[in-house]
């Protein structure tokens, strides 16, 4: 291996002294055009085998018609990354999967940038390119949705935390205050990271450190501050997102011979599904560490970290912890357990794992082998998500067919552009994606969860509507993704702007 920095001797030149200087930074260079590469290759196969567009990606491009304080499902930070994205590349899947990977590749370089501080930069680099393995990071890659908006808060968090602590400064613990309170406006799930940071201060007894006192007082108020607008925003909606988790999987209530399975079943999904490439990954590279040494290729063992460490704590309060809560909340509430929970935090169970092995260990990694490695299990994810995305393809030209006469018809019947489409959240949003308009989406008929359509704009403009087709008595059935829908046309009311749905349909 290569020294960690480039050494210079007595008689170093001044371009020396410059590259070493220079060295973290090519470093980091190296490692943002890498994951740029990975983030392009898996982009262009995802969207390349012609998927439909996910539900959560057609969500957040619906909402992103108005920048709000919350939305009727989920609080509101994940709308607000999309929106300057909607804005300078318009309204299109490829600017949620954009979005969607360029902040899992920025919580990529920060996880990698927290390893290298922490722990050296083998070290970071077998931990981030075990972690790529995941599932989670590679085949969902195009999904853009609020367990990826969080992810840059957890790591963010757990960086400041540990700088706050080593540096023993109130500017770091601000910074974390801040990152929380923004991680609550992506998901409530943060919870589980304020947790994490609750064990390592309790872990690390900074109640009898006034500084680290008053630093953790001074994170509770600034994230207090940050979520308060969402908080009085929830007390003028009903608390939507609230009673949607409560009715939709947290207040699933499950009997505990099935809470005891979900909880079991999520704990193996995630360590034994959506992380198994990473830890063949990881098994490799240290198969061939072993062998290697056992010929003797490998240097003499060098410092090991103490039992005290808190570097070692604070990776085990964020990559053990989150996956012993949340069977814990399924075990206490019978809640139903999502397996994409796991998103923001699964990423930390590796080097949490590292930890358990010497230190100096990975200092030896053959990073020829370990680059080999990566490549070929990449190309395995690869070759298999491709096969198993291209089973799920509709029938995609019978769709299209459908939209492309749903338009003509309904142009000619509005006498203009489509400027609205009513019906189920996800179908509605889905046509408007594909229609030349991309028209603002009345989400099931109800303005209060659809914030960006005015009551007047249907009785001026009208609308197309989708509805079940089973009740539909005068709709022109729909295909593909579509299935089961019929369209039917909202005439506008001319000179009526009360904004009624009582319109006629044609």
């Amino acid at each position: 291996m290569p020294p960690m920095v480039p050494q210079t001797g007595i008689g170093s030149s001044a371009s020396d002294a410059l590259s070493m200087r220079l060295w973290p930074w090519r470093h980091r260079f190296d490692i943002a055009l890498a994951l740029s590469v990975f983030a392009m290759v898996w982009l262009a196969m995802l969207v390349g085998v012609a998927t439909p567009v996910p539900g959560d990606n057609i969500e957040q491009l619906t909402w992103v018609r108005s920048l709000e304080w919350g939305y009727y499902k989920h609080p509101p930070v994940a709308t607000w990354l999309l929106w300057l994205p909607s804005r300078l590349f318009g309204l299109s899947a490829w600017t949620s999967y954009a979005t969607g990977a360029a902040v899992v590749m920025a919580s990529m370089a920060m996880f990698w940038h927290l390893l290298l501080q922490a722990r050296g930069r083998a070290y970071a680099t077998v931990a981030l390119l075990t972690v790529l393995c995941i599932t989670y990071y590679n085949g969902r890659l195009q999904i853009y949705n609020h367990n990826v908006a969080l992810m840059p808060f957890v790591v963010a968090s757990a960086w400041l935390c540990l700088k706050a602590f080593k540096e023993r400064r109130l500017g770091w613990w601000a910074g974390l205050g801040l990152v929380l309170g923004l991680g609550a406006l992506a998901k409530y799930q943060i919870a589980v990271t304020g947790l994490s940071l609750i064990a390592f201060w309790l872990q690390q007894r900074a109640w009898r450190d006034p500084l680290h006192r008053l630093g953790l007082a001074l994170a509770v108020l600034l994230a207090s501050l940050v979520f308060a607008p969402h908080v009085l925003w929830l007390q003028e909606h009903d608390f939507g997102p609230i009673h949607y988790a409560i009715d939709s999987s947290l207040g699933a209530r499950l009997s505990l011979g099935e809470r005891s399975f979900d909880s079991l079943h999520w704990v193996l999904d995630q360590l034994f599904k959506r992380a198994l490439p990473g830890w063949v990954m990881l098994a490799l590279v240290i198969a061939k560490l072993r062998r290697d040494r056992r010929r003797g290729r490998c240097g003499a063992d060098g410092a090991e970290a103490s039992p005290g460490d808190a570097t070692r704590t604070l990776i085990w309060c964020w990559g053990v912890l989150p996956l012993l809560f949340m069977p814990l909340v399924g075990m206490m509430f019978g809640s139903d357990l999502q397996s994409h929970w796991g998103t923001p935090f699964l990423l930390f169970a590796v080097p949490a794992l590292m930890e358990f092995f010497p230190q100096h260990l990975w200092e030896q990694v053959d990073t020829a082998h370990m680059r080999r490695t990566f490549l070929v299990i990449q190309c395995l994810l690869l070759a298999v998500t491709c096969v198993s995305e291209l089973r799920r393809v509709d029938a995609s030209r019978d769709e299209v067919t459908s939209v492309d006469s749903l338009s003509v018809a309904a142009r000619a019947a509005l006498g203009g552009p489509i400027r609205v489409v009513i019906g189920p959240a996800k179908e509605a949003g889905a046509l408007s994606l594909q229609l030349a308009e991309h028209p603002l989406v009345l989400m099931a008929g109800s303005y209060e969860n659809s914030p960006w359509i005015q009551r007047s704009l249907v009785a001026q403009c009208g609308a197309v509507e989708l509805i079940p087709s089973s009740i539909a008595r005068d709709g022109e059935p729909m295909q593909g993704q579509f299935a089961g829908l019929s369209w039917r046309i909202v005439k506008p009311v001319l000179g009526d702007a009360s904004g009624s749905l009582n319109v006629v349909h044609q």
